[in-house]
C-alpha cells in the first residue's frame, strides 16, 4: 500500500488541511476503482466501512489479488469534519460559503468535448485514454482560489481516470439505497445486489448542480451520444452514490458486511482477482429519481412518523403527522404515490417547509433539479 498526502489550499494563516489517499495494487491490468467516504462529513457509516475495506484490501494486496488499482480515501472531507458547533457536526455545507460539499463539480462534458474532437480515433480504448487525459488537463487549468475548490480538484484528480467510483454516504434515517445514472445501471446492478440495496434510483443527469458521482459518469454517456456518428466513446466510468442506511447505523457488523460486498463487487468487475461471489437476488427494481416524492411540513410542530423506512406505501397512505402543541391542530402528511419510504428526517421537530420524508415511486412526477440542496 502507498499512502499519499494531498495538501489543500490554506484558508487562513497558520492552518492547512490535507487529504490522505491509500493506494492498493499496481494497475497492471489497467482497471482502477476509486472509493471515498463521508463527503458529507457528518455521514459516518462510510468511514467505518472504509476502515474495514483497508484491512481487506491490504490482505488482498499481500496475496497478489489486486491486478488493478484501488484508491481508498477514508476521510475525503477534512474541511467538513472540522466544522463542529456545541458538539454538533455541520458536515453537509461548508460554513464559509454555505456550499454543499457534494455539488458544483466540474462539467467535464463541456470542458473536454471540443478539446478531444480532433484527436478521436475509431479505436474505443484509444478514445478512452484521450478523454481521461483531457479531464486531467482541464482540471489543472481550472482556477483554484478557495480551500473548497482545492478539495474538489484533489478528489476529482484521484477519481477521474477510474473505471469504477463509489461515493459512500448515508441519510438521516434510511434503508440502503443508491443513486446511479441510467446508462450505468447495468454496471452498477451487481453492487446493488451484493449490498442488498432496497432502492436503486436512476437519472440521466439530476440537475445543474453537478454532484461528485455524476461529474464522473455523466461525461461518458454524454460524450458517447455527442460523438455517436463520429467515433466510439465507451462508458468509461461507472459511478454511484451509495447511501449506507442511517446516520446512526455505525456498527462493526454493518461495516464488515458492506466492505465484504464492495470487495465482492471489485472482484466481479475485474479490479480484484479471486473468487467472484454469486449475486443474490435483487431486493428492488430500479426506479427513476424523477419518480420520488418529498413530503414537507406545512407548519411547525412535533413530527409523529407513522410509516417506517423500508415500508411500501400506497397513494393516500398516512406517512406522518405534524402536531402543533399550542393548538388542537394535527396535520396528516400522506403519500400521493405508490412506492417505498426510503428516507426520512432524524429530527422530530419540524419548522415550516422542512422536508420530512421521501418515497420512491415508479412513475416520473418531477423534472428540473432532482437533488435536495
Amino acid at each position: 500500500m502507498r499512502q499519499l498526502q494531498h495538501p489543500l489550499l490554506s484558508p487562513s494563516l497558520g492552518t492547512q488541511r490535507q487529504v490522505t489517499s491509500l493506494h492498493f495494487g499496481q494497475a497492471t491490468n489497467g482497471r482502477k476503482a476509486y472509493i471515498q467516504s463521508s463527503l458529507h462529513a457528518d455521514e459516518l457509516p462510510g468511514m467505518l466501512t472504509a476502515h474495514k475495506l483497508r484491512g481487506l484490501l491490504a490482505a488482498a494486496e499481500t496475496a497478489g489479488e489486486i491486478p488493478g488499482e484501488v484508491v481508498l480515501v477514508p476521510v475525503c472531507n477534512p474541511i467538513g469534519l472540522d466544522q463542529s458547533l456545541m458538539h454538533h457536526q455541520v458536515g453537509r455545507f461548508e460554513l464559509l460559503t454555505m456550499e454543499n460539499f457534494n455539488r458544483n463539480y466540474p462539467d467535464f462534458f463541456n470542458l473536454v468535448k471540443d478539446r478531444i474532437a480532433p484527436k478521436l480515433t475509431q479505436d474505443v480504448e484509444t478514445n478512452k485514454g484521450i478523454v481521461r487525459a483531457a479531464m486531467h488537463e482541464v482540471l489543472q487549468e481550472q482556477p483554484v482560489t478557495t480551500e473548497l475548490e482545492s478539495l474538489r480538484r484533489v478528489l476529482m484528480g484521484l477519481a477521474c481516470d477510474a473505471d469504477v467510483v463509489l461515493d459512500l454516504h448515508c441519510d438521516f434515517e434510511a434503508i440502503l439505497h443508491m443513486y446511479v445514472e441510467q446508462p450505468m445501471l447495468d454496471q452498477m446492478a451487481p453492487l446493488a445486489r451484493l449490498l442488498g440495496a432496497k432502492a436503486l434510483l436512476w437519472a440521466r443527469g439530476s440537475g445543474p448542480s453537478i454532484s461528485f458521482d455524476e461529474a464522473l459518469s455523466g461525461p461518458w454517456w454524454r460524450l458517447r451520444d455527442h460523438f455517436a456518428d463520429q467515433a466510439p466513446i465507451p462508458l468509461g466510468c461507472a459511478s454511484t452514490t451509495v447511501e449506507l442506511r442511517s446516520q446512526t447505523d455505525v456498527s462493526d457488523a454493518l461495516a464488515s458486511q458492506d466492505a465484504q460486498a464492495i470487495v465482492g463487487y471489485l472482484r466481479h468487475v475485474g479490479v480484484m482477482a479471486g473468487p467472484t461471489p454469486a449475486l443474490p437476488d435483487p431486493r428492488c427494481e430500479p426506479t427513476p429519481l424523477a419518480g420520488t416524492e418529498a413530503s414537507h411540513a406545512p407548519h411547525p410542530g412535533v413530527i409523529d412518523f407513522v410509516a417506517q423506512v423500508g415500508e411500501r406505501v400506497a397513494a393516500g397512505q398516512l406517512l406522518a403527522r405534524v402536531v402543533d402543541p399550542l393548538t388542537p391542530r394535527e396535520t396528516d402528511i400522506r403519500s400521493s404515490i405508490d412506492g417505498i419510504v426510503y428516507a426520512r428526517h432524524s429530527l422530530r421537530w419540524a419548522t415550516a417547509g422542512m422536508e420530512l420524508c421521501r418515497v420512491a415511486g415508479r412513475t416520473p412526477i418531477r423534472s428540473g433539479n432532482l437533488l435536495s440542496p
